[in-house]
């Protein structure tokens, strides 16, 4: 009869649920058990180690996760692979063509280089933090050959490196791809968390617009009031459309009458279909809006000189309904718009901007009158408020100055005029309060 003691280590009864452990061929020891899976069900794992103690250890750390209610992971393909699928089989029915190109450059130029060898499942919020850092801090000519692929190399190629870095606002928007990747594998039980969302990129500072002035924009009006597309830049300054949502525009969508258009679809460039009339960006985007006076009269002129067009292009021309297209009838390629645009800049006088600006440039002069927040959000087309309030700060912050300058004014007079009330002991009476 064999003692407790006479038993071999390797075959020493161990209580239910904490698995086995054993001696391989090989020399090393496996230990065995079940942990928690996704999906609510229970899955065997082994580990390995040198000694009996490492196996059990590395087992007994796997368990006591799985006690906390952590499944295992079941993805075991690599990290390049996870994108790739996600790219041909989830992105591309979600995002439009031109994002999901984006997000297709983004992947291969940055995430598969970067993070694409490592297993999905053993991913971790550190692996991540630590490409992030090496990215911020590489220089991109260098990294992805750029300069060698010149005829004549400048930079990296010539043996002096450019120091071309990422800017802070396309790090966050490559770590906010991979982000909507891993939040999918979540979803679909491949892995029990989103490692990205644990890493802190900080908040980028949003892009500095340069928005025309007051004085500038009367100058700029001016200038296109004798230009064949003087609708379309006066609608775009006095309303702050977007390019897409100005060269969609079509003339069912405009109420002379009653002095409104609705804004629903916009014009943009995609590799498969060329320009193509899409969807608003989002669904605050599809809106209708008040038209000014002065517009209502230029689409009465600019319907004039289009009917003009239409006669001296005859069979030429194309009927897309568009109240902005070119001589013969087609819709506007938007870089021809900016080309068109800078043109104009040149001809005014006035300095360089994009043509995104003048949208600006309505937000900011709306904003210098008074006109409340969220009429600027409900004419812009934002989806929320905070949007309005995060790009437009710096001129809240003026205002800001300005009303207390006001207040400022206003005080240094009543002290002037009303010292012997100030030194009384008496409290001043409600009216008198300052809000």
């Amino acid at each position: 009869m064999t003692t407790p003691r006479d038993v071999s280590p390797s075959r020493r009864v161990r209580a239910n649920g904490d698995g086995t452990v054993y001696q391989r061929k090989d020399g090393r020891w496996e230990a065995a058990g079940y942990v928690l899976a996704l999906g609510n069900t229970r899955k065997r794992v082994r580990a390995y180690g040198t000694t009996r103690k490492e196996a059990l250890a590395k087992l007994t750390e796997k368990i006591a996760v799985s006690n906390r209610g952590v499944p295992v992971p079941s993805a075991q393909g690599s990290v390049s692979a996870y994108l790739t699928y996600w790219l041909e089989n989830v992105a591309v029915h979600h995002l439009r063509e031109n994002t999901h190109t984006r997000y297709t450059a983004c992947v291969h130029q940055h995430l598969i280089p970067g993070l694409g060898k490592k297993k999905l499942a053993k991913l971790t919020a550190k692996d991540v933090r630590t490409w992030l850092n090496q990215l911020r801090t590489t220089c991109q000519c260098c990294a992805r050959s750029i300069d060698a692929r010149r005829h004549q190399p400048r930079c990296c190629a010539a043996g002096t490196c450019c120091s071309k870095q990422l800017s802070p606002l396309t790090l966050a928007y490559i770590h906010s791809v991979l982000k909507s990747a891993l939040e999918h594998a979540v979803r679909e039980e491949e892995i029990p968390r989103n490692v990205a969302r644990n890493v802190r990129t900080g908040t980028p500072r949003p892009r500095r617009s340069e928005p025309l002035t007051a004085h500038e924009a009367r100058q700029f009006l001016t200038a296109a009031g004798s230009d064949r597309l003087a609708a379309l830049y006066e609608l775009a300054l006095r309303t702050g459309l977007r390019k897409g949502e100005l060269l969609g525009l079509q003339w069912e969508d405009l109420d002379l009458h009653n002095g409104t258009a609705s804004i629903r679809r916009t014009l943009q460039r995609t590799q498969t279909g060329g320009l193509t009339a899409l969807p608003t960006k989002t669904r605050a985007s599809e809106r209708r809006i008040a038209l000014p006076s002065e517009c209502i009269h230029s689409f009465k002129g600019h319907r004039e000189v289009q009917e003009g067009e239409r006669e001296a292009a005859a069979e030429d021309w194309r009927d897309n309904g568009l109240v902005f297209s070119t001589p013969a009838g087609g819709p506007i390629d938007p870089a021809n718009l900016n080309r068109h645009f800078r043109a104009l800049l040149d001809r005014a006088g006035i300095r360089r901007i994009r043509f995104h600006d003048l949208r600006h440039s309505t937000a900011t002069l709306l904003l210098e009158q008074g006109v409340e927040l969220v009429v600027i959000k409900e004419l812009l087309g934002h989806a929320h408020i905070g949007v309005t309030a995060t790009v437009y700060a710096h001129v809240r912050l003026r205002l800001q100055r300005d009303a207390i300058d006001a207040l400022s004014t206003a005080l240094a007079g009543r002290a002037g005029h009303e010292t012997a009330r100030d030194d009384s002991a008496e409290p001043p009476p409600l009216t008198d309060v300052v809000r």
